[in-house]
């Protein structure tokens, strides 16, 4: 019964029935199947960290991962929705070739976000600096697993 829930629950989000979820699919599912209030930068960060295998989406056994990871301990979930929302401040949004939204901290993302924040004084090169540390794949940006590490030193 359960499996058959899962799969049901699965199906509901896939809204082109390729088999998997994107962000996109996964923000709409979210607010008209559960009435969640995300944003799409948010939705597009929970896929992220569920995302084993690395392609951008959520094939059923990714999903269900995430909805059972919705059962964890309460403070792990205030957590990891805080890690996120953190993230989502800083990133910014784009399109790949593939049209797949992606959502990285940028050297100029970064730069936008801390001069918000009243630090006027860091360039784009300093922010580069910063992000190189901790910029696992070598990409020039920080995707919310690597945020993720950052924030764990």
């Amino acid at each position: 019964m359960l499996v058959m829930e899962a799969s049901s629950v699965f199906a509901a989000f896939d809204k082109d029935g390729d088999g998997k979820v994107s962000a996109s699919e996964l923000w709409c599912g979210l607010e008209s199947t559960l009435g969640e209030d995300v944003s799409e930068e948010d939705a597009a960060a929970i896929l992220a960290t569920a995302d084993a295998d690395g392609d951008g989406l959520l094939n059923q056994e990714e999903f269900s991962r995430l909805a059972a990871g919705a059962h964890e301990n309460d403070d792990d979930v205030a957590k990891r929705r805080c890690l996120m929302e953190t993230f989502g401040m800083y990133a910014a949004s784009s399109s790949t070739e593939d049209h797949m939204a992606t959502t990285m901290i940028t050297p100029a993302s970064l730069r936008r976000t801390l001069s918000r924040l009243g630090s006027h004084d860091l360039g784009v090169e300093e922010c580069r600096a910063m992000i190189c540390r901790f910029d696992l794949d070598g990409d020039g940006a920080l995707s919310f697993d690597e945020f993720r590490v950052m924030m764990m030193v």
